[in-house]
């Protein structure tokens, strides 16, 4: 695992330097004709990447994105009306039926269907009408990892592509460099939270925006490699109920990026500082009450993926602080195959 995060700035770097020419034809093609309607399909780690690009595309370009919820297809054998619709499939292995299944469907039933999958020759790419290989090579960590990234980097690029943002694109080009920088981060200065957190049995994981789908991984990743009951909210709705199971010493990381969403997440990590919680804040280096520095990328939007990328070296760290072999987590398959 440790291995595999660290190898995510080259995974990005491949991915940039490839393909390019299919993302820019996608994103003419959706300016020409744009879609009715857009879902994603996805499960675990995938549907966090998916996640990631619904509120970007939400966000800037202002069209709704759902999530498909995948037994409708599989089990229920709803027919889903698809004519206008745009499908956006993520997978690591592309074998699961839950994500064929639905994408074979609604390339016959008219629609336009996009896989992002890093087994180029697997059942969901066949199924797909267009296909961005993640470029991670083989990933044999069952906890993902730099898949997850390439996918983070894969939804920005249709973003930045369909938007026509320059600034994004340049940013992403320069995304390597930072992510090695995140990644040393994360090895030399994030072990306050294994410190925090080698006891935990509980955990909040707080994000917003963006930042919601970094920690919505980040609580998954807490489950899978260290067996804490993690739960992710935004720092919105984590006042709707759940905040009345903090109280002393009830652990909760933030991640607060830059973006129009992290004043509200530094003033809740006070808020719950002053109920007792041990906060731990994940923000850019000099925010005051952080412990846990983020490093900035050149686009406020691709800040979540460098903060993900000091989250990986951390919680494989704590797993074995904790006497756990995150290579080799409980009840665990590298791949699963769900209907």
């Amino acid at each position: 695992m440790l291995d595999e995060c660290l190898s995510a700035p080259a995974t990005v770097a491949r991915q940039l330097a490839a393909d390019q020419g299919a993302y820019a034809a996608l994103g003419e093609a959706l300016r020409r004709q744009p879609p009715a309607s857009l879902l994603t399909v996805a499960r675990g780690s995938s549907d966090h990447a998916a996640h990631y690009l619904a509120y970007l595309v939400m966000a800037k370009l202002g069209r709704l994105v759902t999530s498909l919820p995948m037994s409708l297809i599989t089990l229920y054998q709803s027919k889903i009306a698809a004519e206008g619709l745009l499908s956006f499939a993520f997978s690591q292995s592309g074998q699961s039926p839950d994500l064929v299944a639905p994408t074979r469907y609604f390339s016959e039933h008219g629609a336009r269907t996009v896989a992002f999958v890093n087994a180029e020759g697997s059942p969901l790419a066949a199924a797909a009408q267009h296909v961005f290989p993640l470029h991670a090579g083989p990933e044999q960590s069952v906890a993902a990892t730099k898949s997850y990234i390439a996918q983070l980097v894969a939804g920005a690029r249709v973003v930045a592509a369909w938007s026509e943002d320059q600034d994004l694109q340049a940013a992403l080009q320069a995304l390597p460099e930072v992510l090695e920088r995140a990644a040393q981060a994360g090895v030399e200065r994030w072990g306050v939270a294994v410190d925090a957190l080698k006891g935990a049995d509980k955990l909040f994981v707080i994000g917003r925006g963006t930042s919601l789908a970094v920690a919505m991984e980040a609580a998954l990743k807490f489950k899978e490699t260290c067996g804490i009951q993690a739960e992710a909210f935004s720092g919105a709705e984590v006042k709707h109920g759940p905040m009345a199971l903090v109280d002393e010493g009830y652990p909760m990381l933030v991640f607060a990026p830059r973006g129009p969403a992290q004043a509200g997440l530094i003033a809740l990590a006070e808020e719950m500082r002053g109920r007792g919680a041990r906060v731990l804040l994940a923000a850019p280096e000099g925010t005051p009450g952080a412990e846990l520095p983020l490093v900035c990328s050149g686009n406020e939007e691709l800040d979540p993926i460098a903060a993900v990328q000091s989250f990986y070296p951390m919680v494989e760290a704590l797993a074995r602080a904790r006497g756990l072999n995150p290579d080799q987590p409980r009840h665990l398959a590298k791949v699963t195959k769900t209907h």
